[in-house]
């Protein structure tokens, strides 16, 4: 039983994702950013069981990937698609393409499902990544779709940075593009320096702008990791 719990806990992230794809299509914006944090919250939490109960297994990655893609992926995809179907104002000459535009949202979970596939067979991928790593992905989407409820329908060009973001953030997660892991190994301020500064500007984000302020700082995880990708270059 004590190798299950691992897995136990990683279906309770798949659980939280469906929760947040039921929220999401009811149009419930605050409890999809609450279903997916618990989602986010039980996928560190699998890994961290696995670790502490040496309960590592073959299995276990593979629920690890499947409950990710739902959470990850189609949860924060449905939220798009809500958001373009209903809350943004599409431009006129797109109008007669209304009903089919709003499935732009599903290359979140398609692109997001290939990220997966490509890491689980990608040994260079053990201390950071390649590309960038779908929850985070998943957790820029939820924010930014609650941030932008308000201020969509009276913007046609939200629609814009909405698809244009969507084609973006799903290339960012096949790229080969280095992202530094956000987990902290040691107690220690020296080695986790880059860890530390994005704490503190998400810390930062949210104070000032609240649940929408944690897109801006996936974006500045992004950045983080591409400058210290050119600096470590030269």
């Amino acid at each position: 039983m004590r190798k299950q719990i691992p897995n136990i806990v990683t279906l309770l992230n798949l659980f939280s994702g469906c929760i947040a794809i039921v929220m999401a299509f009811q149009g419930n914006f605050k409890a999809v950013v609450l279903w997916v944090a618990a989602a986010a919250l039980f996928d560190f939490l699998d890994g961290l069981a696995a670790r502490l109960l040496k309960s590592y297994s073959p299995i276990g990655k593979e629920l690890d990937s499947l409950a990710d893609v739902v959470s990850f992926g189609v949860a924060p995809a449905a939220a798009v698609f809500i958001l373009l179907r209903d809350y943004s104002l599409i431009p006129g000459y797109l109008e007669p393409l209304h009903p089919l535009l709003p499935y732009l949202a599903f290359f979140i979970p398609v692109f997001g499902a290939y990220r997966l596939a490509k890491f689980n067979i990608d040994k260079r991928q053990t201390t950071s990544f390649l590309g960038l790593p779908i929850p985070s992905n998943g957790l820029f989407w939820i924010s930014y779709c609650y941030g932008m409820t308000g201020v969509a329908a009276g913007n046609e060009y939200i629609f814009y940075l909405t698809a244009g973001l969507i084609i973006l953030m799903s290339l960012l997660m096949i790229s080969e593009i280095p992202m530094f892991s956000l987990k902290i190994k040691e107690l220690a301020f020296k080695g986790n320096e880059k860890q530390i500064l994005l704490v503190v500007l998400m810390i930062l984000f949210v104070a000032f702008l609240g649940i929408a302020g944690a897109a801006w700082g996936i974006v500045a995880y992004i950045l983080l990791s591409i400058s210290t990708y050119h600096k470590d270059v030269k």
